[in-house]
Order: structure tokens, then sequence, then C-alpha cells
């Protein structure tokens, strides 16, 4: 089992590393008034703090739970570093937060997140460093908590497993860019219609491409999750993420 797990990680890794033109999504480095970055950074302090204890609560409860964990941080940073041009020399591009929403909760996924967007600001020039904060609220808070909620919620009604998976993880990856576009339009607010109409300006920008790469992570976060299904079911079970009935 271990194996199959570092041959996953093995190709995730040699996906990122294949030499690209860097366009960044993320709010890049500068970007932002100083006063926003402060405020974006203060707000994720809370979530950060509540995140770092679940993952040592969880580990040390189940020491299997570490190979998941880094599966799933594995899973946002190449999904969120292939990037896709999109107008205006900006681009689109998945978040794969919704994978470890699912499976450990927001909280664990903001820290997740976290390291994910230090390492691509520093190694791959994607995002940057003061905007960190606003990044990680965005893709490792926002996004996860409507991914984490809305999988909860439409198991409790009997949706199947993989649809409310496909369902999660597309509309985490939604709420991730509707959350960029707000921080956006907060910052530069329009001269002549103010903050809702640069807020519909930036989702206009990025909707034609972010919308059918919503769709295509939901269908690859339900492969990866009925295969963790298949492999961990037991695990999976003991995180209270399925039920043994599945």
């Amino acid at each position: 089992m271990k194996k199959k797990y570092q041959i996953a990680l093995g190709i995730l890794l040699a996906l990122v590393l294949m030499p690209k033109n860097v366009y960044a999504m993320h709010i890049m480095e500068g970007f932002l008034p100083q006063g926003w970055c402060v405020v974006w950074g203060t707000m994720c302090i809370p979530f950060i703090l509540v995140g770092f204890f679940s993952i040592k609560e969880k580990i040390d409860i189940n020491p299997r739970v570490k190979m998941l964990i880094a599966m799933a941080g594995a899973f946002a940073f190449v999904l969120s570093a292939l990037k896709i041009p999109s107008f205006s020399g900006s681009c689109s591009h998945p978040t794969g937060v919704g994978l470890g929403a699912i499976l450990f909760g927001p909280a664990v996924m903001s820290v997740l997140a976290l390291i994910v967007l230090i390492f691509q600001a520093l190694l791959l020039a994607h995002g940057g460093i003061t905007t960190l904060g606003a990044n990680t609220f965005s893709m490792g808070i926002a996004g996860p908590l409507v991914s984490y909620f809305l999988y909860k919620l439409l198991r409790k009604r009997n949706v199947s497993q993989s649809i409310s998976v496909f369902t999660a993880a597309m509309l985490g990856d939604l709420m991730t860019y509707a959350t960029t576009s707000i921080q956006l339009a907060l910052a530069f607010p329009d001269k002549t219609g103010g903050v809702m109409a640069s807020v519909i300006k930036f989702m206009g920008i990025f909707a034609v491409t972010q919308i059918p790469l919503a769709i295509s992570e939901g269908i690859l976060t339900v492969v990866i999750f009925n295969l963790l299904t298949s492999y961990n079911k037991d695990l999976l079970i003991n995180l209270k993420v399925i039920s043994e009935e599945v």
C-alpha cells in the first residue's frame, strides 16, 4: 500500500516539476494593498491554529493518517500549480482542496493550503508571500468550508457517495474563485459601479475557463476518493468520512 502511494506521489511531483510558463492566478506578490494583506492574514490565524491541533490529534489517534494527509497536500499542490491561461494575461487552475476537506475537515486543509502556497510562492513564483493570507483564505478556508459542509449535508440526505464528492469538490473550487474575486474587488473597486461591479467583472473573467476546470476537478476527486475507499476503507471509516455500509 505504501509503495502505491509513493508511486502516485512521484507521478504528481513529476508533473508539477515539468518546465512551464508561469501565470499567477493566486494573487501575486505586491498586488494587494498592505492593509488588505494584513486583514486577510489576520483572519487566517484562528483557522491555522485549529488546523495544527486537529492534525496532531488525528495523528495521535491513528499514525497511519500521516500518509493520507501528505497525499491530500500533494494533490492540492499539483492541481493548483496546473495553470491554464484565461483573459488579460491571467489564468485559471484547479485547487485540489475538496479532497482534503472531505477527508479531514476545513481546519486541516487550511494548514495544508498554507504549506502548498508557501512552496508555490518560493519555488514556482505562483502567488506571493505578502499575499499569502489572502490566497490562504480563498483556497485554504473558503473553498474547504464549502466542500466539507456540502459533503456532510448531501450524505445526510442520502445522496450517493460519488455525487456528494463531485458536488463538494466542484463547488469548493468555484468558491475559491468567488472569494478571490471578492478580495480583488474590495481592494480595487470599480470607479463607477463600486465593489459589486468589480466583483462581477472579476468573476466574469474567470468563469469561462474555471467552470469546466471545476467540473474536471470534481470528476478527478471522485476517482481518487473511490480508489481510497477501495484500498483504505477502514481508515476512512475511522475518520468518519464514510459509513461501514459503503
